[in-house]
């Protein structure tokens, strides 16, 4: 990497200015994972590249997720062999070659209760042999990613203590990918971007696209100007309709709640619950490396405009607290909820239901320049080198091949900051990484601290006793 990844203020200013007069090959709109992602995609192929992103690094949907780099089983059920295809190819290169230190595999169980059939036994563990297949002909090392097997009863409440024992035949074991955290993830790839020469800019609103560049506003000054770019990528996820109004979305809501450790002692692995009436679709419950767990998800449509950030309705907490609750020995009270949160899927508009459209991405040239819809956060690197290849392809650009299927992403180095200031910040965080993340992580404000660049605010209490904590840090 020729340069450093550090983001910070200072480094904006300057090259916002420079941004302001110049004119870059490869503008591309929205920082989330596929934006980030196109922003390193462009710039390691050795084009000039701005990023703009009218709030902050995986200010939308990229935050919002489950956490989990999955292998597409799911999409396999649905017959949609090239999406898990995809899905799995895509797993096995962030858990083997660009981000073994951001993603893991992690053991998920599906309790085999009275409400799970023989039949529907047989079935599931079918799937995950298919999905292990999927693994196989990915070429992902079973070291990197176990195969399926069957516990007993016994052995799957010592892994689940929290689970019923009446009924309880055992269970089905999985693995798949999983996360440190998805908006780290988001961090890492802008960080990495930066490093190859991405101009990486939050706070930076796109207010007309054009073919040849973008009308902007700095959202720290209000000050209007021109970004002149020989190609533009359009990556604004649910946003991106209102900068091209020939892509017609049809956003859907998934929600998930957010609880304190003690409220499901002893659990170690993540469970797949199955969801009442649904023959494929599954509650996932997620214990999270600082302890916390996450409950989810909802797949509901969303009509109306798009917030910027979407709220959790009592109706979805209430639906997953019941499945949630069908596989425990102690049901999880309303109470216990710490916290909840909701992100909204950008797809593209089509007939049925949100939670059976296609979640394979789309790469459309309408307008002059490229939009990226669709996907999952598993295959940004993939939706990142379609955009990419499109507006190379769309402007003439004189580029080189797409490499990121071998860049490592940039790593945390916070271990000399979390030493010098280890006061904690909560959630397992130091006051130390506050201070990191604005000096080389690019956190401008409060919510970029807790909200992004740690996960603090999940939980609202928490995020309260931190504030003090992070206005210090960002004082200097």
């Amino acid at each position: 990497m020729p340069r450093s990844s550090s983001l910070n203020a200072a480094r904006r200013a300057a090259e916002l200015g420079r941004t302001a007069q110049d004119v870059v090959d490869v503008l591309v709109v929205g920082l989330g994972a596929t934006g980030a992602g196109a922003a390193l995609d462009a710039a390691s192929r050795g084009l000039s590249v701005a990023a703009i992103d009218a709030h902050d690094l995986a200010f939308g949907t990229s935050r919002w997720s489950s956490k989990m780099i999955h292998g597409g089983l799911r999409y396999l059920a649905k017959g949609q062999v090239g999406v898990a295809y995809e899905s799995a190819v895509e797993r096995g290169v962030l858990l083997g070659r660009t981000a073994p230190h951001l993603v893991r595999a992690h053991p998920y169980l599906l309790p085999l209760t009275p409400a799970v059939s023989r039949g529907q036994e047989s079935l599931v563990m079918s799937g995950y042999r298919l999905g292990d297949g999927l693994r196989a002909a990915a070429r992902t090392p079973r070291r990197l990613l176990p195969g399926p097997s069957r516990l007993t009863a016994a052995r799957a409440r010592a892994t689940a203590p929290v689970l019923s024992g009446y009924g309880l035949r055992g269970a089905l074991l999985s693995w798949d990918g999983r996360l440190e955290d998805d908006a780290r993830l988001v961090v890492a790839v802008a960080r990495t971007a930066a490093a190859y020469g991405a101009r990486v800019l939050t706070r930076c609103r796109a207010l007309e696209l054009t073919p040849t560049g973008a009308r902007a506003r700095d959202e720290l000054t209000g000050e209007e100007f021109t970004i002149r770019a020989r190609a533009v990528v359009n990556a604004a996820g649910v946003w991106a309709g209102q900068l091209n109004p020939e892509v017609t979305l049809r956003p859907s809501r998934g929600t998930h709640l957010v609880l304190r450790g003690e409220t499901l002692p002893g659990l170690t692995a993540g469970l797949h619950v199955p969801i009442p009436g649904e023959s494929n679709r599954f509650a996932l419950v997620l214990p999270q490396q600082d302890g916390r767990v996450l409950v989810g998800l909802t797949d509901e449509p969303v009509d109306g405009p798009v917030p910027d950030v979407p709220q959790a309705p009592e109706e979805d907490v209430r639906a997953l607290l019941a499945v949630l609750n069908s596989v425990l020995e102690v049901p999880v009270t309303r109470e216990a909820v710490a916290g909840a949160y909701a992100g909204l899927r950008p797809l593209l508009a089509a007939e049925g239901r949100t939670a059976d459209l296609s979640r394979r991405h789309a790469v459309l040239d309408t307008g002059g320049f490229v939009t990226v819809v669709g996907g999952k956060l598993t295959t940004y690197r993939r939706m990142a080198e379609d955009a990419v290849d499109r507006a190379v392809r769309l402007a003439k650009l004189p580029a080189g091949p797409c490499v990121t299927k071998d860049l490592v992403l940039a790593g945390r180095a916070v271990r000399a900051y979390a030493e010098a200031e280890p006061e904690p910040a909560g959630a397992g965080v130091t006051k130390g990484e506050l201070r990191f993340a604005v000096e080389h992580e690019g956190a401008l404000d409060e919510d970029d601290l807790l909200d992004r660049r740690t996960r603090i605010g999940l939980i609202p209490e928490d995020r309260a006793a931190a504030l003090p904590m992070a206005r210090e840090v960002l004082k200097g």
